[in-house]
Parts: structure tokens; sequence; C-alpha cells
């Protein structure tokens, strides 16, 4: 067997609901059966959802107070008052300030931007900034991408005379900021088509409404935000994805331009990975490390120089990230496995002095991915006595929700159901740590700890096609609430598979079914060519795309996820250079390593495994044989295969690896024929009393036999007390009892042996395959009749 690394929660389709929308639509099965799984049911939202087109953006006015913000943006514009846009650090915040600064200077503003810094100001509007802005003569300030928590800040800026416009995206807590107007799809008391916008969304719709008509040359910079901060695909935020995208791959802004060229995208299709792989972290990185506003200018200016230099620190900066996260990545899993155990740890909360907050959250998703349960990792200051953290979680713990309960002792936090910020004292951490964990013990099984994986359908060899994939590519652009399409396979036999790459840790598979073949690249899974046997039946779950090559276009498969639900057998008969290899990788805990003789520890150099080798020498040992042993390393044959069928049936082993090391090769020697034997007794019956050890060379030259033929003759004849030896010699003993050779030991023991040998050791595979198939399958219906 092979374990699947997620638990696959495989949809079920409405066929009728998917056969009406094929027909209708003229669309492929597997496509319709796609949509019907998204919740798009009728041709009429299939068409909606499939044709993105601007026309279907709602109006912005729809925002409640939007028309109260915009006439007071319009009053600030024919006074020539000074506006400030107050942005984030990150994608969405820069995207988002672009996009307002943008929209504000086209209508004739006088306009400035302003993004706190992570570091020495944190997340949000904050009291000193008001004041300078203040100071500095500015009478309105609008948020980008935050503000929704600002409480104290909406004071100040009341107090000093500012209208405070806040747009922003955010979880709404129970307590609204005191501000001039608030722009929030999902605020209390609106009535907003789609809540789900990005800040840059929010930003977006309040371009609309300010200029008068849907932004279109503001799509290439919403596009950055949207699909960056995750925000589900759908309604809103799959036009201004789809669009965004086709305006950014035709886009002559300078900044954009620059950037993609740094980051080896210039001449390359658009598209959702391009956002979230290349252009998203490099701009959050400048946050990430220092002050945002080279992102903002990079964005804003006309210059292609200038582009080009700040792209260029940009990109030096993304790397300069790079690192730091790998190294302090390494120094958090180093602080759970030496701290943290798993087991008595549900929710990981790891504090180190010293660790840069502004790459933390980074760390908390490799830690969700490495360990798989909630993280918080916290970067600790010991001046001020607090600790700056970051939260990712996983399904069935929502963050917002019970870091909620903790509000006591969390002065500054925010986020949702899958991540989140914080401040909090450096004494209130471990009690941080105490509570989540007792709330995620109440919570959570043990199941939740296995990752989850969402596959849209099943699917067959037949069912993909060019075509097809085609077709599923109108899905796109693809992200949270749209991820791309993931396939579940069942029932295919290996073609070919192998290890690729320079490090041999990439796969390459071909699967075949009834004639039909797919190819398959699994990145980063070369290890399944070690966990697969070649006969194997497996189900796969991954992506479908369209392999490009030379001009020849076929299907492919992204592979994601392998399961093989029947037992392996894996063939290391004759390979004993690769044993100890093998062994030293293996899952110690799961595996039984067995030998029926002594001699072959010695003889496979095992002794450094000597303590854990089962000695089966008969029967009863097998009583010791750990009936949970996920595999079976069998290292050599018994004397009768009896004692390895009853192993196999007490053992029911997930996986077998067959050394079936032998010293003796029986099944290349001569089986004596009654002639033989005749022969040999008329022999003894002259040359008696006569010495074996001394003569058997010269007989067994003489007759072109084998030494091993004349001493098995021999003990054949003792055991039949056809002979007896005294001091050496042999003599035969008068008038013996008649017996047929099926009474000597060591006869039936050579016949045995000879059978094992011919089909354990010198079978194929598929032979040796059928011979353990045959067993396993009769202690399964065994099992059952004594269930039943």
């Amino acid at each position: 067997m092979l374990q699947s690394k997620s638990r696959w929660i495989i949809q079920d389709c409405d066929r009728i609901l998917s056969e009406a929308l094929s027909n209708e639509l003229n669309i492929s099965p597997l496509v319709a059966n796609l949509l019907v799984n998204r919740g798009i049911v009728t041709a009429e939202t299939a068409n909606h959802f499939l044709n993105k087109d601007a026309a279907n953006f709602h109006d912005p006015f729809l925002l409640d107070s939007m028309d109260i913000a915009i006439a007071r943006i319009e009053t600030a514009i024919e006074n020539n008052e000074k506006i400030l846009v107050y942005g984030d650090y990150d994608a969405d915040g820069v995207s988002s300030t672009t996009v307002m600064v943008r929209a504000l200077e086209e209508k004739g503003a006088r306009v400035d931007f302003y993004i706190p810094n992570r570091f020495t100001e944190g997340y949000g509007p904050n009291e000193a900034a008001f004041r300078w802005a203040g100071n500095e003569g500015y009478t309105v300030i609008i948020t980008v991408d935050t503000g929704i928590s600002a409480i104290h800040p909406a004071k100040i800026a009341k107090e000093l005379g500012i209208d405070l416009i806040i747009t922003d995206h955010h979880e709404v807590s129970p307590e609204l900021p005191e501000a001039f107007a608030i722009i929030h799809p999902r605020k209390p008391g609106g009535h907003y088509p789609f809540g789900e916008l990005a800040g840059v969304g929010v930003a977006f719709k309040v371009a609309h409404a300010l200029l008068g008509k849907l932004p279109k040359h503001l799509l290439e910079f919403a596009v950055i935000g949207t699909i960056s901060d995750l925000v589900p695909l759908k309604d809103e935020n799959r036009l201004i994805a789809s669009l965004g995208l086709k305006a950014m791959q035709n886009t002559t802004n300078p900044g954009l331009r620059a950037l993609l060229k740094i980051a080896g995208m210039e001449d390359k299709e658009i598209n959702e990975e391009t956002i979230g792989f290349a252009i998203g972290p490099r701009i959050n990185a400048v946050g990430r490390l220092g002050s945002a506003d080279p992102a903002v200018e990079l964005l804003m200016t006309d210059s292609k120089e200038e582009a080009e230099m700040i792209a260029a620190e940009i990109d030096e900066i993304n790397r300069d990230r790079q690192t730091l996260v790998n190294e302090i990545t390494e120094a958090a899993i180093a602080e759970v496995e030496k701290h943290f155990p798993l087991e008595e740890n549900k929710v990981l909360v790891i504090a180190k002095e010293g660790w840069n907050p502004g790459v933390i959250g980074i760390v908390a998703s490799r830690l969700v991915e490495k360990f798989y349960r909630p993280a918080i990792v916290l970067s600790i200051d010991r001046e001020k006595g607090v600790a700056k953290g970051s939260a990712r979680s996983i399904e069935g713990f929502d963050l917002f929700e019970n870091l909620s309960t903790c509000r006591d002792i969390l002065p500054h936090f925010g986020g949702h159901a899958m991540a989140a910020g914080m401040i909090l004292k450096l004494e209130d951490v471990e009690i941080l740590r105490n509570r989540l964990n007792h709330l995620a013990s109440e919570i959570l099984t043990e199941e939740d700890f296995t990752p989850l994986m969402n596959v849209d359908i099943r699917c067959s060899l037949d069912d993909v096609s060019v075509a097809t994939i085609e077709e599923m590519l109108q899905l796109a652009p693809f992200g949270v609430g749209n991820p791309k399409p993931l396939v579940c396979i069942e029932g295919v036999s290996l073609q070919q598979i192998r290890k690729i790459g320079s490090g041999m840790n990439h796969l390459k598979v071909i699967f075949e079914k009834d004639g039909q073949v797919l190819d398959a690249i699994g990145f980063g899974y070369g290890y399944l060519a070690d966990e697969i046997s070649p006969l194997s039946t497996v189900k796969v779950v991954g992506e479908l795309s369209i392999n490009e090559w030379n001009g020849f276009r076929k299907p492919q498969l992204m592979l994601k996820d392998a399961a093989v639900e029947e037992w392996q057998l894996f063939d290391f008969r004759g390979k004993k250079e690769i044993i100890k290899k093998q062994l030293q990788s293996s899952n110690r805990t799961q595996e039984t390593m067995i030998a029926f003789r002594e001699e072959t520890i010695a003889r496979l150099q095992l002794e450094d495994w000597k303590h854990q080798i089962v000695l089966v020498r008969d029967l009863n040992s097998i009583d010791h044989i750990r009936n949970n042993s996920k595999s079976l390393v069998i290292l050599d044959l018994p004397y009768e295969s009896k004692l390895l069928e009853d192993l196999l049936q007490q053992a029911m082993p997930e996986r077998i690896y067959a050394v079936l090391d032998h010293k003796d090769e029986h099944f290349f020697s001569t089986l004596p024929t009654r002639d033989h034997f005749k022969w040999y007794y008329a022999f003894l019956l002259k040359q008696q009393p006569f010495d074996v050890k001394k003569y058997a060379d010269a007989l067994s030259k003489k007759k072109g036999w084998s030494k091993e033929t004349i001493h098995f003759m021999t003990q054949v004849f003792f055991d039949l007390e056809f002979a007896k030896i005294e001091n050496g010699l042999i003599t035969l003993v008068e008038n013996p009892a008649k017996r047929d050779f099926e009474s000597s030991k060591t006869y039936n023991q050579k016949q045995e042996l000879l059978k094992m040998e011919a089909e354990l050791v010198y079978s194929s595979y598929q032979s040796l395959k059928e011979w353990f198939d045959r067993v396993i399958k009769t202690s399964c219906i065994v099992e059952e009749e004594v269930v039943i």
C-alpha cells in the first residue's frame, strides 16, 4: 500500500445538472462537472462566469457612505485642500495606495501618500502619523486597505479637524471608528452585493465612483493586491483579476515593465502565478524589510530609467528576504523539534529574540506546511517587553474566532480565519500558548492534522484531451474560491516511472489504462519511484495541463498526490548491494526484517541490524511478529513454504521487500532419480564399508555427479534407515523395512527447497507477485470466515 499525503475530499457531481449544462453550452462533460461542483449550475450563470465582461461590475455607489465620501473628496479638490492617502506596507496596501493616488491625481487633487513603517510604527493608522498630517496641513485622510480597527486614531483625526475616510476590507470589529465616512463591503447595515473585495478592490470602487466611469487603466494595479491578498476570485474579484492580467500583459507602465523584466517574465504569458510568485512577493519584500515607499514610487513613476533602478533595488531586497526567511525557518523548526513536541502542541507558538518581524508571517506559513497545525511565530523585543507575531492556521481552526477569546492579553490583533497578526506582552506568551492549545484540544481531532486536499472531480484517461484542458482553462484565473482544478484518476498502471532532475528528486511517469496513456510530472515527488512497485494499480491526484514541446502539444498531469490501496511487492532478489542502503533509508518503526536462518545475517553483512532482525525458526517464532507491521523485509528462504505462508497470514503486511537470499542453489543441482539411488545402493552393497568423506570426490568424477548429490543420497539412506555410519564408514542395514523416499526428511526438504526456489527465487516478478497474492488472499478469506 501507499498512503496519500493528504485526505482527499472528492466532490460528487450532480450528473443531471452536469449533462444539461454540457448539452446547453456544448462543453465537455469534464468541464460541465467542474462548473456544477463550483455552484455554477445554469447556462446563464456559466456564461456569466466564463465571459469576464467589464459590464458586470456593480455600481460603486451601492457601497454604504460612498456618496458621502465622494462628495467630501470633490469638495477637497475644488478647494485645493491637501489629501493624504494612508496605505499599508503589503502588496494589497501598495497597489491600493497606487490606485487611489492615481485616481485623485487624475481628478486634479493635491495628494500625497503615507505608508507606516512596519518596524517603527506597526500596522495601521497611528496617532503620531495623524498629528504629523495635521501639522502638514492635510485636511482629508483616506485610508486604503487599513483603518477599520483604528478607534483611537479616528478620535485624534476628529480632534485635529481632519476628515477621515476609511476604505478597508478586513474583519469588522464590534466597535467602528468614528470617521467621516467608512467604505467597507461588509459594513454592518450595508447591502453591497459582494463582500469579499481586497483592499485594492475597495480603492478601485472609490476610483470608479470618483472618475465617473470604470477605470480600466487602473486594473493592472488592482490585480496585484487582489491576487496577492488571497481573496476569493469570484464576482468582482474575478473580473479584476481576469481583466487586470490582460491589461498587465500589454502594460506600458514603466514600473510594471521593469518589474516583469527583472523577474524574467517580460516576454512570457502573464497569469495568476505571475502575480503570486513573481510580482507580489517582490512588492511585499520591500515593506517586510524596510519602508514600502519605493514600491509605490515604482508603480507611480513615468521614468523608465527610474523604474529600472527601483526594480533592481526591489529585486535585491527580495533576495535578502528569501535568505532571511530560510534562516529563520530553520531556527523555528529546530525550536519546535527541541522544545515543543507535536503530541503536546496542537498549536505551535514559537518566540525568539532577533527574528525579523517583517518575515515571520512567511515563517509561520512554512511551519504550517511542515507540521500541519496552527502556528504563531513571535519576534521578541525585550527593550519594550513585547512580542510581535504573525499566525497562520489550518482547516478547522478559526484563528480570528479563537484569538478573539484572548483579547484581554492581545491589545493589538487583527486578521481572519486563516491568518492574523498581533502584539502582546512577553509574560503573556506562555498564557497565549496554553489557552490556544486548550482550545485546539477541544476543537481538533487527530484527523484534522492530516492536510486536506479538495479534489474537484474523478475522471478517466479517456476524458483527458488537449481540447478538454483548453476548455478547462476558461475557468481561469485560478486562486482562492476558484482553485486550479484537481482531478482524481483511479485504477491506472505504470507504463514507466523514473526519477529525473539533477538531484533525482522529481518524477516522470506514464500512466496507462485500457490502451490510453497520460504523461505526468511530479516536482519534488522523486521518492515515489521507490514507493510504488511495478505492477501496482495507482490512484493519483493532480492538475491537468498542456505540455508544449517542439510545436507538439499533448495532455500532462502535474502530480500532487498518489495512493496505492493494495499491498505491494518490491523485488530485491539479487540486489545485495542496495539492501543496506534501503534499510538505512526505510522507516524502521513500520518495518520488520525477517530471517529464517541465522547465517543469513552474516552473509548479507547485516550485523549492525542484528538486534532489529526477527529470527523465525519455527511456527512458534511467528507469534513474536507484530501483526501491525506495515512492511516485511524477507531476507532469505525458510526450510518449508508453510512457515512463510503462516508468517504472511499473521502479519498481513502492506509491503513486502523480497530479498530471498540463499546460499545453496538447489534449483540448479541434480535431483537424483530412482535409478541414481538404485545404482548408489548397489555400489554401497559391494563397497561397504565406504568412506564417503575420502572417496566422494573420486566417485563424483567417475559418475559425473556433484559431491552434493552423493552426500544428499547418503543422508536420505540414513533417514530411511537403509544405512548407518560408524567411525566415518558407511555400511548398509541388513533387511531394512521398505520405505518410500517421501519418508525421508532430507528428501522432502530438498523437494520443498526446489519448489520454493522455482516459485520464489528464479521466477519472474509477475509470478512472484501472483504467489504472494494467492497466500495473502487466502489469509483474507480465512479471516473473513472467522469473523462471520
